[in-house]
């Protein structure tokens, strides 16, 4: 289909302040999803490592890791001292990165679409994307977002818009925080790492 010159014109001139006027909250997903979707090609090529590699650097920059850990663990954070701070923090990137590089080891034609409206909820952000492989039905992943000084990073993930990764994590990590504190977290972490990592 032909578009008229006038039309043409005014697209040109309306691009860059529709990129202007783009949601920061987007940024962050959109990385993640091109992260993502760049391991995936990577393949059996890059290996486990290569692709852990590869997002980790992605993941560092996209989620705000530390807030997730404070959250998920709830009030024993404040009781745990900066070592097993550390140790847990430590673990839980790696779990973070193991499970991405685990779940997105090969490429067939999948896809990320990222929604260009983004609500607002409350303080946060909420950003929808949608999966999309051949012969698949489409699975609608959001992602909920923080301001971090000028930056928003992401806080929680949701499948299918409606299963909470942070509210899961907070239920796996309560009994075990309760029985034997942070260093059995830390422990439990790294056997769920190790295991994603196989």
């Amino acid at each position: 289909m032909r578009l008229l010159l006038p039309a043409v014109i005014g697209l040109a001139l309306a691009a860059p302040a529709a990129a202007q006027t783009a949601d920061p909250a987007r940024a962050p997903v959109q990385a993640l999803s091109d992260g993502l979707i760049g391991i995936m090609k990577g393949g059996a090529k890059l290996g486990f490592a290569g692709r852990a590699q590869q997002i980790g650097t992605v993941v560092d920059r996209s989620f705000d890791l530390a807030l997730m850990v404070r959250l998920a663990v709830g009030p024993a954070w404040v009781q745990a001292s900066p070592a097993d701070r550390a140790a847990l923090m430590a673990a839980f990137r790696r779990l973070t990165v193991s499970e991405y590089a685990n779940n997105f080891d090969k490429w067939a034609g999948e896809a990320i679409a990222v929604d260009a409206n983004v609500e607002t909820r409350g303080t946060d952000k909420l950003v929808k994307t949608t999966l999309t492989a051949p012969r698949e039905a489409p699975v609608s992943i959001a992602y909920r977002l923080r301001q971090n000084g000028a930056e928003w990073r992401i806080i929680d993930v949701f499948f299918k818009n409606s299963i909470s990764q942070l509210a899961t994590r907070r239920a796996d990590f309560e009994a075990i925080v309760r029985s034997g504190g942070v260093r059995a977290l830390v422990a439990h972490v790294n056997a769920l790492a190790d295991k994603a990592a196989r």
